[in-house]
């Protein structure tokens, strides 16, 4: 008979993949149960920030990624074509001075091969969670299979499962949620502009235009909506979304970009999802699924990272016979608290985009000129940016 996992990891996306990845180089038994049959190719996430590229060099793929990925070194605003301010990573990081620009599908690839590299049995997909039952030594689990009803035991278990993650609503987790009125509009296009490896925010007087460069000569375009135009998008197809898309890069940025290149389209929301409790038991939630954050600043699958790596070594004892109930409890307020602050972050972000008046615009942009100038201060907001 096989041994019996020692930690179950619900959830196959880049967090749970990273946390069997660190697990498994230290010698334990994981099993990762993934609903999904593969990752969805059009995945949003597509920022890796320097201490999260840090953890991925610990698990053998950064150098991969980065050798795939375009690296942002600067990032600029500009207002009505003019250069206002210049943000360079160079000082971020000594070993990776630049935020990684890769979509999450192709992460998550790399990540998942790694998985498989140490255990090819670790990943079962196409298992829905159904039941959880903790009885003070051992965690078992229950799903729905295409084979029909699966059921698993560890004395741990990892909830990396999304924002809809069902191990919390198993377990009546709350959340403190925040919903928020601002609204985006995203596409990938052909990069046709002079930007290079550049990250540039266009800070418009009807909203912020933010535009990252991505492999393979696309660029994306991300274009806030005010609540008539979330409105009226959100009721037509496709077609007309990009064309109003390509419109509102034009108006508020001068750029002529190519509807026919499209290759990625998405609207969303904003909102951040705080549980109430990471650690209940021998369950501990990670990633989105204990804190979902904006994606404005691209900060939720990076912050599940570092969750990863802040538990695996508690992980390792408590399989080896350890008491960690305190460490586990410190984990919890530790990373309650980078999902706070990284909350703020994300809400300063929003804020710096909302649509402004001429007069108003002029003073905060003349006011983020004048910041910007100063390098202490560049420094700290590059550092702040990058997660540092």
């Amino acid at each position: 008979m096989p041994e019996l996992p020692e930690v179950l990891i619900i959830g196959g996306g880049p967090v749970g993949l990273f946390m069997a990845t660190l697990l498994l180089q230290d010698g334990v038994r994981v099993r990762v149960l993934e609903q999904r049959s593969a990752p969805d190719p059009h995945s949003r996430a597509i920022g890796i920030h320097p201490p999260a590229l840090d953890v991925l060099q610990q698990v053998g793929v950064a150098e991969d990624l980065v050798a795939e990925g375009v690296r942002i070194r600067r990032g600029i605003a500009v207002d009505g074509g003019r250069q206002l301010a210049e943000m360079n990573f160079d000082g971020v990081s000594a070993t990776f001075p630049f935020v990684l620009a890769l979509p999450q599908c192709r992460t998550e690839a790399a990540l998942e091969r790694r998985v498989r590299e140490l255990d090819p049995g670790a990943l079962l997909r196409r298992v829905r969670l159904t039941g959880l039952h903790d009885d003070g030594a051992r965690v078992t689990v229950t799903g729905a299979s295409p084979a029909g009803q699966v059921r698993y035991s560890a004395a741990l278990v990892i909830a990396a499962d999304g924002v809809r993650s069902a191990v919390r609503a198993l377990q009546g987790t709350a959340v403190k949620a925040k919903d928020y009125s601002d609204s985006y509009l995203m596409g990938d296009f052909a990069d046709a502009t002079c930007l290079g490896t550049d990250a540039a925010l266009f800070l418009a007087p009807a909203g912020i235009v933010e535009s990252f460069p991505l492999p393979g000569g696309l660029r994306r375009w991300v274009v806030r909506l005010d609540r008539t135009d979330a409105q009226r998008t959100a009721a037509q197809p496709n077609r007309d979304q990009v064309r109003w898309l390509v419109e509102r890069i034009r108006e508020r940025t001068g750029t002529y970009v190519d509807g026919g290149s499209n290759s990625m389209l998405s609207s969303f929301g904003v909102r951040s999802r705080l549980a109430r409790r990471m650690v209940t038991g021998r369950t501990v939630l990670i990633g989105d699924a204990a804190h979902e954050i904006s994606p404005i600043g691209g900060q939720g699958m990076n912050l599940g990272w570092l969750d990863g790596v802040a538990l695996a070594p508690l992980v390792l004892a408590a399989v080896r016979g350890a008491d960690v109930e305190a460490e586990l409890q410190r984990f919890e307020r530790t990373r309650m608290a980078a999902a706070v602050r990284a909350t703020r972050q994300a809400e300063i972000n929003m804020a710096l985009g909302r649509p402004l008046g001429r007069t108003l615009l002029g003073i905060r942009n003349h006011a983020i000129a004048r910041a910007a100038a100063v390098p202490a201060v560049n420094a700290f907001v590059a550092r702040r940016f990058t997660m540092q």
